[in-house]
């Protein structure tokens, strides 16, 4: 059996088990999932929430952004507080305030240690046993905890509104005023992040861990790391070596064995038949310019948020643009930029490949495109809608905002969208049948574009198995099938697919080796990567089952970035390995950064929170954004970019590349991006850690400690990065503008390299 059909036959074998075991443990989240009473009730009957209110609460949340604004259960936005914590430490203290005073001892704060230290003991028992009754459906609280509750309630309701009182924290929490119009919806909002704050601490039956694992860190009722965090953490660690160590032996033993291959005298492209589809799809890469400047003009105003709260420079921004909307916008024109050059690079490559125009190809290639201009500009204008309270919450789900970071458009928009990828997985699949059906050395190759074709079309629709009165925890675990499957997973193996063939088709890679090495790779990705989403979920109300399985495999997915340097290497050396090379040497040098924020980004700095101790103090800090930013646009911008760029040279063959635009523009986009990470987004992330540590979890987030001089420093401190940053995008859209805008162009004998 040859090496090539082995590692098929190990892939299909590996997906098999890891998609078995993940879609058994959906199942196992869904049964165990924490439950939602149909009514809250005092131990003489007295009913003090509904299930009504709860679902109705979570649908008012959602429309105002949801995870735009705050977080639930660590999930979300970072200006607000986490309200499952927020609410979790003002009803502890309000339950203090009322066991101090009806002891006789007057104030809680007034109290010595001793005092208050048998105080806490003697409510821990009244929040951390589980009084659900699953006959009945009910969960009993003490008339203390009731009144508790109302107390916080009332905080809310003044904070969504547009009460004086608590003005000053609207702006700290950078929300608009009236974030809620309606009371009713400001009172049953709390209904819900109550229910959120009470699955953290009730235990689940038969344990003494609650449904979140513990989180967040409270000391005040002994919310603290479960055993198994700190165990699984250690076994984490040990696959992780584990892992390397083996990496380090097929390197040892397989890499460099390939026999020297002769490049081509003349570039292979040169003669590369530019189809009328492959031309269609300039309009992609505009676009990819287009999107990325607004992401970054999107970027700088949420950031500036952080310090002004609810204006910029002295506008009342946030009576147009609040700061659910800027970050909701933000994030997703992250996503969509970086999807667009990948999709126009598969529609360009497709034909490039097979060496055949399917008919009607061209129009599809713009009708595509037409879709994904409608979906952006509709999806974007119903969460403006449903943010600043103009469209009724019935029309919220479809047309409005979901709330769910990442997943944040309207269903009508996203299944809009599921079928524009349909229509995109069609038209690569079109281009690339005549390549599937031919059985030569880059079958293999070929065959992996396709399937990672297929899957990025297929797993988007992990985001319409929810709806809208889904459990959250069942919400939680499709999400991330989109967010991590569909660009940690297969469009890893679809950029790794792509950068080989094209590798191959210049001369410079023998197709058998690259099969193999394409082969082995994603087994390597998908290892790690499938079963690796459950380390999203250690604290979504899930079981400790889930937290053993993200932990032992999320760490699986550092193994193949520890020899990334050997990678960064090969690849920047091909640039080097014939005199026409240089063609290439900016999208080679976007793919050599990719290496390096691999390594940094995902590597270094997505390890460091994805065990379950570390996350468990750090999720929703700053250090999950360090790593977010320095891997998103690091790895997967960076990648686009590069593939944007190849594209573009085949695109436009003849014209000149200025050198020294996008020289300003590869190193302007490296360095913004490493010093809003160290001299922003690290330093907070240390000292909010610190805090959680000394404090709680509760206290790392408010708005006291993010209030501090010296936290509005650092935010400050992102200026410089920023800017440069910007500069860079700004270089990178002259460069792009100025291939179709200027007169010079290379004369056909005596190119300019660049």
């Amino acid at each position: 059996m040859s090496t090539t059909r082995r590692l098929w036959l190990g892939l299909s074998a590996l997906l098999i088990a890891s998609f078995g075991v993940l879609l058994w443990m959906g199942g196992e989240i869904h049964r165990q999932a924490p439950p939602i009473p149909e009514r809250v009730v005092t131990p003489s009957g007295e009913t003090v929430l509904t299930r009504e209110d709860i679902e109705f609460g979570r649908r008012v949340w959602q429309s105002i952004g949801g995870m735009q604004l705050g977080t639930i259960w660590g999930h979300g936005a970072l200006v607000a507080p986490d309200w499952s914590a927020d609410w979790l430490h003002r009803e502890l203290v309000e339950r203090l305030q009322i066991e101090a005073r009806y002891a006789g001892l007057g104030d809680y704060e007034d109290l010595d240690d001793a005092q208050k230290a048998a105080l806490q003991l003697e409510i821990r028992t009244d929040y951390r046993d589980n009084t659900w009754d699953a006959e009945t459906k009910t969960i009993t609280v003490s008339d203390k905890r009731a009144h508790a509750m109302e107390r916080v309630a009332e905080h809310y309701v003044s904070l969504f509104g547009d009460d004086a009182e608590t003005a000053d924290l609207r702006e700290s929490y950078a929300m608009r005023e009236g974030t809620i119009e309606d009371p009713e919806r400001r009172k049953a909002v709390t209904a819900f992040f109550w229910w959120t704050a009470w699955a953290t601490t009730a235990e689940r039956p038969e344990s003494d861990i609650s449904y979140t694992q513990n989180w967040p860190y409270e000391p005040l009722v002994g919310n603290a790391p479960t055993s198994a965090s700190f165990m699984w953490t250690m076994f984490s660690i040990v696959f992780m070596l584990g892992g390397i160590g083996l990496l380090g032996w097929h390197y040892a033993v397989y890499h460099g064995k390939a026999p020297k291959l002769e490049p081509p005298a003349t570039d292979p492209l040169e003669q590369l038949v530019v189809t009328p589809s492959m031309k269609a799809t300039a309009k992609y890469f505009w676009v990819v310019v287009a999107l990325f400047l607004v992401q970054i003009v999107l970027g700088a105003i949420t950031a500036h948020y952080q310090v002004e709260g609810q204006e910029a420079y002295g506008f009342a921004l946030a009576d147009i643009l609040p700061y659910s909307l800027t970050r909701s916008w933000h994030t997703q024109l992250a996503v969509l930029w970086i999807a667009t050059a990948w999709l126009g690079t598969g529609l360009f490559i497709a034909p490039a490949v097979s060496g055949h125009e399917p008919r009607f190809q061209r129009l599809g290639v713009n009708i595509l495109f037409v879709c994904l201009l409608i979906i952006v500009v509709g999806a974007f204008a119903g969460q403006w809608l449903a943010v600043m309270n103009k469209m009724g919450l019935e029309y919220n789900f479809m047309f409005g905002h979901q709330g769910w970071e990442y997943t944040d458009i309207g269903r009508f928009w996203q299944a809009f969208l599921f079928i524009g990828l349909m229509l995109w997985l069609t038209l690569v699949g079109r281009g690339l049948w005549p390549a599937l059906k031919r059985r030569d050395e880059t079958s293999s190759i070929v065959a992996l574009l396709f399937l990672s074709t297929i899957a990025i079309g297929l797993f988007y629709g992990a985001g319409l198995l929810w709806r809208e009165n889904s459990h959250i925890a069942m919400v939680e675990y499709w999400r991330w099938w989109v967010v991590h499957l569909w660009v940690e997973g297969f469009f890893e193996v679809f950029a790794t697919a792509v950068i080989s063939f094209l590798f191959v088709k210049l001369g410079l890679v023998r197709a058998r080796f690259a099969t193999i090495n394409v082969l082995f790779a994603t087994m390597v990705f998908m290892a790690g990567g499938v079963l690796g989403v459950f380390h999203h979920l250690y604290f979504a109300g899930t079981t400790t089952a889930v937290l053993a399985l993200g932990a032992s495999f999320s760490a699986l997915e550092v193994v193949p970035l520890a020899l990334i340097g050997l990678e960064a290497y090969d690849t920047w050396s091909k640039q080097r390995a014939t005199p026409w090379m240089p063609r290439y040497r900016w999208p080679i040098m976007f793919f050599v950064a990719v290496s390096f924020w691999n390594l940094v980004g995902a590597g270094l700095f997505g390890f460091l929170i994805n065990t379950p101790i570390a996350l468990y103090y750090m999720q929703g800090l700053n250090l999950t954004p360090l790593h977010g930013h320095t891997a998103l646009f690091g790895v997967y911008g960076m990648l686009g970019i590069g593939l944007m760029l190849f594209s573009l040279r085949g695109l436009r063959p003849q014209a000149t590349w200025s050198e020294s635009w996008l020289r300003g523009s590869f190193w302007s986009l490296n360095v913004g991006l490493a010093l809003m990470a160290l001299l922003t987004l690290l330093p907070m992330g240390v000292l909010q850690l610190q805090a959680a540590l000394e404090e709680g979890y509760w206290y790392a987030r408010s708005a006291d400690f993010m209030g501090q001089p010296l936290i509005e420093l650092l935010v400050w401190m992102r200026v410089p990065g920023d800017t440069i940053f910007s500069v860079g995008a700004l270089m990178l859209s002259v460069f792009v503008a100025g291939l179709w805008f200027s007169r010079r162009r290379e004369a056909g004998g005596s190119r300019r390299h660049g």
